[in-house]
């Protein structure tokens, strides 16, 4: 199965995002991403035996007791590849959050399953958008959206992705509170420890 981890975004981003894709909606030569699969990948892992699907569920419910909600930030628009003819406009993601969470899921994936669960998703660094829309076919840029956008991330979730004629399908295996649990147990234990001094 075809996996990857990422955070999907609350109503009122789509909406906002959904009313930015109607700058490419007259173009043929773009395909807007469906409002539903609208996301920010922090791990693709390519085609998984379903074998490692509980290690990757442990993982996933492992940071998630380690990491607290974060604030996550929309500004702007990109494209991929910047120079050149595009193939991918996107929404750039802000928020330490997310680059915290992609370098602890490699750790992970790596720790549980070796270097070659890596190799799907390429050696690019890592960088949180939101993809928008494809490029199919010859169509002019569109200049660039300025956003004001800002949600509190507190979850991600483990997806299987099904390449369809008509487009991929998502299907979430399980969602992953961020609770900070971790975090928490630490600070309650250092204070209980300044008190018995």
């Amino acid at each position: 199965m075809r996996l990857f981890y990422a955070v999907f975004l609350p109503e009122e981003v789509k909406r906002a995002l959904v009313e930015a894709q109607e700058r490419v909606a007259r173009y043929k030569g773009w395909r807007e991403v469906a409002p539903h699969h609208l996301h920010v990948t922090l791990l693709f892992l390519g085609e998984r035996s379903e074998e490692d699907l509980e290690d990757l569920l442990a993982l996933g419910h492992r940071l998630g007791r380690l990491h607290p909600p974060f604030t996550a930030r929309i500004r702007g628009t990109g494209y991929f590849p910047n120079e050149g003819t595009p193939r991918v406009w996107f929404a750039k993601a802000e928020g330490e959050g997310f680059a915290l969470l992609a370098q602890r899921l490699r750790e992970g994936v790596r720790e549980f399953l070796g270097e070659e669960a890596l190799l799907a998703g390429g050696d690019k660094p890592f960088k949180p958008h939101i993809t928008l829309a494809r490029r199919k076919a010859p169509a002019p840029r569109v200049p660039p959206v300025v956003f004001g956008l800002e949600w509190l991330v507190t979850e991600f979730a483990l997806v299987r992705s099904e390449l369809k004629p008509k487009g991929p399908v998502y299907t979430i295996l399980e969602k992953f509170p961020l609770r900070g649990d971790h975090g928490r147990e630490q600070e309650e234990s250092a204070g209980k420890r300044s008190q018995d001094h």
